[in-house]
């Protein structure tokens, strides 16, 4: 397991809430477990393509945040070295990528092909939203 430092708050939130660029991202926590919630952009990652946070549960399941103004290709970079950068395990971990952004310009097929890529090659859900986005945790 990787120690974040400073970058790093344990939490029991019922609500996580992640917030940037007019984007809101809210992990749903009903069972009030303790999650890592660790600041990538600027702490964990200071330099290159990152995304702002990374979500560690209990079960090592990673959530990867990015919260963008509107260009999601972007974003899927970001998150893409940042899985490559601190998962703990790129293939076999389980992971969720969400992308929050104020517009989705992509295509619904490239969408749909981002989707599965991100299945095959990291074992994540990639999940791309306007605006807010709320997440609850499968127990």
């Amino acid at each position: 397991m990787i120690d974040f430092g400073e970058c790093e708050e344990s939490t029991n939130f019922r609500n996580i809430v992640l917030q940037e660029n007019r984007c809101k991202f809210t992990l749903v926590n009903n069972e009030g477990i303790t999650i890592r919630k660790i600041k990538v952009d600027g702490c964990a990652i200071r330099e290159g393509r990152r995304c702002d946070f990374l979500l560690i549960l209990h079960d090592m399941t990673e959530y990867y945040v990015e919260l963008k103004g509107c260009n999601v290709d972007q974003a899927i970079k970001q998150i893409i070295r940042t899985i490559s950068l601190l998962s703990a395990d790129k293939k076999r971990i389980p992971k969720y990528s969400f992308v929050v952004s104020t517009r989705c310009p992509l295509e619904t097929t490239k969408i749909q092909q981002l989707k599965y890529r991100f299945k095959q090659n990291y074992n994540s859900k990639l999940i791309i939203q306007k605006i807010n986005c709320s997440f609850t945790i499968q127990a």
